[in-house]
């Protein structure tokens, strides 16, 4: 798809295909580095509205302003779900992550999604640390 399609998309069908497009990444990353048993516990680690929402600060000084307006129409973006068991703003901020991963997507920016997955990774990495 090319950018001018990709911009005339709501923020939130951007955030439903890049929720996909970072849940496959997460579950291909743990793939071959965790016993079955606990995949999904480590998934839950990385797909998460406080862990993203730590993400969305960790990438946004780093985007383009393409990338950041993106993002940031996925934060604002009014959502008919209710946030669970976190906050609104958390939540605004993990969509907006995944609006941003669902954009880079569909325009075939593959090599973008893989260099902001690692700084995602990192991310989770220092919040196990702490």
């Amino acid at each position: 798809m090319d950018v001018k399609e990709a911009n005339q998309l709501s923020p939130l069908n951007l955030a439903w295909i890049g929720d996909a497009v970072f849940e496959l990444k997460v579950r291909s990353f743990l793939l071959s580095k965790t016993q079955v048993s606990r995949l999904n516990v480590k998934a839950k680690k990385y797909v998460n509205a406080s862990s993203q929402s730590l993400m969305y600060n960790a990438l946004e000084p780093i985007l383009s302003e393409e990338e950041l307006s993106v993002m940031k129409r996925g934060r604002n973006a009014k959502s008919y779900t209710k946030a669970k068991n976190k906050s609104v703003s958390e939540y605004r901020h993990a969509t907006g992550v995944e609006a941003l991963f669902g954009y880079l997507y569909i325009t075939g920016r593959d090599k973008r999604v893989e260099e902001l997955f690692e700084i995602c990774k990192e991310v989770v990495y220092d919040k196990e640390k702490q």
